[in-house]
């Protein structure tokens, strides 16, 4: 039987450890661009490839790692862990505090869990085992009450400049919207959006560990868009918008 608790300290350990070097070690030259080309298409920083190890050194006893620069180490396990290790590089280059890290385990090709920490603030949002999605803060160990709000004022929709005739419709309906630049980390909070709206190439590591925590929710995805919203009016309405796009 996995040991769900076991997985979970070691998430928390390896985002410690990476909170505490980009706050406490960081240099220019881990801004950089290395050489490599990661597994995802796109140019990895330096800091991309610490992120890397980091989450691979603790979680690799689990299992078969995929993760966004490497790709898939190993293939001789039943547990898959996708790991994207710095999600919102460029924001985080650009010194934008909107960037996190995303965890997702599979079991038998099922999803079992996910787990995405915001660098910013510490906490990590997760979900395990079919069980309720809750919040803590990795400084302190410490539980955090996961609030939903009841009436969400904003919805979100990344990569909206890519899609202006989508935009055009969110106008026309009186939406207001934001595009954050780090998929995953708006994933943690869809549920506190009118919706959340990803457009573009679709990438395991960029969704699955939301996937799992939203399971809950109305969830569309195909090759292009990843609709997720709790709302079926708002989900129908947007679903509509981006079906002859």
């Amino acid at each position: 039987m996995f040991d769900y608790n076991s997985f979970e300290n070691a998430v928390i350990q390896a985002n410690k450890e990476l909170y505490e070097y980009i706050n406490t070690h960081l240099s220019s030259t881990d801004l950089d661009e290395s050489k490599t080309i990661g597994f995802g298409g796109d140019h990895s920083l330096n800091i991309d490839l610490i992120a890397e190890n980091i989450f691979i050194k603790y979680l690799s006893n689990f299992g078969d790692i995929f993760s966004e620069e490497v790709g898939l180490l190993s293939s001789n396990s039943n547990i898959k862990i996708i790991i994207d290790p710095l999600d919102g590089s460029h924001n985080f280059l650009s010194n934008l505090p909107y960037f996190a890290t995303s965890v997702a385990l599979k079991i038998d090709d099922e999803l079992k869990a996910g787990y995405i920490c915001n660098l910013n603030t510490g906490i990590l949002t997760y979900r395990q085992n079919c069980k309720d999605t809750k919040q803590l803060s990795i400084l302190t160990n410490k539980s955090i009450k996961f609030y939903e709000i009841s009436k969400p004022k904003i919805a979100i929709f990344e990569r909206a400049y890519a899609y202006p005739q989508i935009c055009t419709k969110l106008s026309q309906n009186h939406i207001k919207y934001r595009s954050c630049g780090a998929v995953a980390l708006s994933l943690a909070n869809a549920i506190n959006y009118k919706f959340l709206l990803f457009a573009g190439k679709i990438r395991e590591f960029d969704i699955a560990a939301g996937l799992y925590i939203n399971g809950n929710l109305n969830i569309y995805c195909d090759d292009e868009f990843l609709l997720v919203s709790k709302n079926k009016d708002n989900f129908d309405l947007v679903k509509e918008f981006i079906k002859d796009i």
